[in-house]
């Protein structure tokens, strides 16, 4: 009878399984624009290679920057899109902060249309062309900050310029808001938001860098996948201390300073942070998941039994789908002695941390503390700041976004995901839970991997197509 039973378990089991995988069939995907747009693609190649040709880097000791490469960005702006300056008003907040507003046949529900014009450092001996003089050659314009993000920047005003010189009128007030110091967390985006609070804007929609389309980034999915980031992972440096009363090496204690924090380390990162396949993570497997390969179809049309496929993947092979559904530890600096033959009498380790939308700074701490478990490490934060809010994906906001995702790249499936870095759209879920994260661009492996790396270059193709979607973006607000 026993027996009879976990046989009739199993057909049940097996009869469930089978049926919700056969009916995990792909959700329509957004509505699709035939309109074509005639813009001048050669203006907008040759408006971002000057805007590459400015050397707008920023650093996190700022006596390192130079000034002049970024007044001499915003002063070719009126030349480069005259349209644009000829009917928005423009204000330069503090702290390299630049904010245009578009008025539109109605001043409520505002969009937001973000991106920022620094860029990181170069080494400029390992580029096979110079990061700063805007070659183009074969179908490549060369340079930093092609792809993250003056290529945004670029595309909104060029988009923004066409459309004014066809008459076209908003229905709403749109507002492009740019930042010059995005990449060492500056203050020009905060002060940008501070202006929207200051002035009772509540924004409807705020599209920022993010996602891409991008190919064989989901298992078993053949097929473009446009990735619109709908909630981004939070960030803590944490250093790990410990003292001792130094020494000389030829008559070590049992356990060294280094040799402490080693284990304090080996713990941590044999005992990652639980997974949470839920919220973000959770929309972009139902949707990509759909179009997958039979047995991962499965796997994904019953996350309620396969959930710990996933987790097990992740904990083994790390990389992006692990960093989708976990807080993810990266252990990057440890200092110890200045000499080699002396104990030190401190030793430190930092870790750079992204939290996952379901843990906290506070929740990630404890976490370490008690993994641990060990008196003589003193755990801190040096920096943090959480998650961002996850913002809402079946309202008019998203679907305007996807829309223009689809209508750009034709035949790209459309899905929801987590951001695992930054950006400077975290600072607008203060005030707006519509803030999504998508670069206006379909990239390769190869490309992705020159963003803030060396020989950052984008095809000519790409500049047109970021044009392309701001304009769809723009005609729907």
């Amino acid at each position: 009878m026993f027996g009879i039973m976990i046989l009739a378990l199993v057909a049940v089991f097996v009869i469930v399984v089978a049926v919700r995988t056969l009916s995990f069939k792909p959700k329509a995907q957004p509505e699709i624009s035939q309109e074509e747009y005639q813009f001048d693609k050669e203006a907008a190649v040759e408006a971002l290679a000057k805007l590459v040709r400015c050397k707008t880097v920023s650093y996190n000791d700022h006596s390192q920057e130079d000034d002049a490469e970024f007044e001499k960005l915003i002063s070719m702006l009126p030349s480069l899109y005259p349209r644009v300056f000829d009917v928005c008003s423009v204000d330069q907040l503090p702290d390299r902060g630049l904010l245009l507003r578009w008025p539109g046949r109605h001043h409520g529900d505002p969009a937001v249309l973000m991106a920022h014009y620094d860029v990181v450092p170069v080494n400029e001996e390992n580029w096979e062309n110079p990061p700063f003089a805007g070659i183009i050659e074969d179908g490549i314009l060369w340079g930093r900050g092609t792809l993250d993000t003056k290529v945004t920047f670029n595309g909104i005003f060029s988009a923004a310029n066409y459309l004014i010189g066809k008459g076209f009128q908003p229905e709403n007030d749109i507002y492009f808001a740019f930042s010059g110091g995005e990449e060492v967390n500056g203050k020009g985006a905060p002060n940008i938001v501070q202006y929207f609070v200051d002035h009772h804007i509540q924004p409807a929609m705020v599209v920022d860098e993010g996602g891409a389309v991008v190919e064989n980034v989901f298992p078993g999915v053949a097929q473009p996948c446009g990735l619109i980031g709908i909630a981004e992972k939070g960030m803590m440096n944490v250093q790990y201390r410990t003292v001792s009363a130094g020494g000389h090496a030829s008559a070590p204690k049992p356990h060294t300073p280094v040799g402490v924090l080693a284990a304090a380390c080996k713990k941590v990162e044999d005992h990652p942070f639980k997974s949470h396949i839920e919220g973000p993570a959770a929309q972009m497997f139902d949707t990509l998941g759909r179009y997958s390969t039979p047995l991962y179809r499965m796997i994904f049309a019953n996350m309620w039994c396969f959930g710990w496929v996933i987790d097990l993947l992740g904990r083994l092979s790390g990389g992006e789908m692990n960093a989708l559904v976990r807080t993810t530890v990266a252990f990057t600096q440890m200092e110890g002695s200045s000499a080699r033959n002396v104990i030190p009498p401190e030793a430190k380790m930092v870790a750079n941390m992204r939290l996952n939308p379901h843990d906290s700074v506070a929740s990630a701490l404890a976490y370490l503390k008690k993994t641990v478990n060990n008196k003589d490490v003193e755990i801190s934060v040096l920096e943090s700041f959480e998650p961002s809010p996850i913002s809402e994906t079946g309202c008019a906001a998203w679907d305007k976004v996807a829309s223009a995702v689809a209508s750009t790249w034709k035949g790209c499936i459309v899905s929801p995901y987590l951001m695992v870095q930054c950006s400077d759209s975290r600072h607008y879920g203060r005030i707006s839970n519509h803030v999504y994260r998508f670069s206006a661009m379909d990239m390769t492996a190869e490309e992705r991997a020159t963003i803030h790396g060396n020989n950052e270059r984008i095809r000519l193709e790409s500049i047109a197509k970021a044009v392309e979607f701001y304009i769809r973006l723009m005609k729907q607000c």
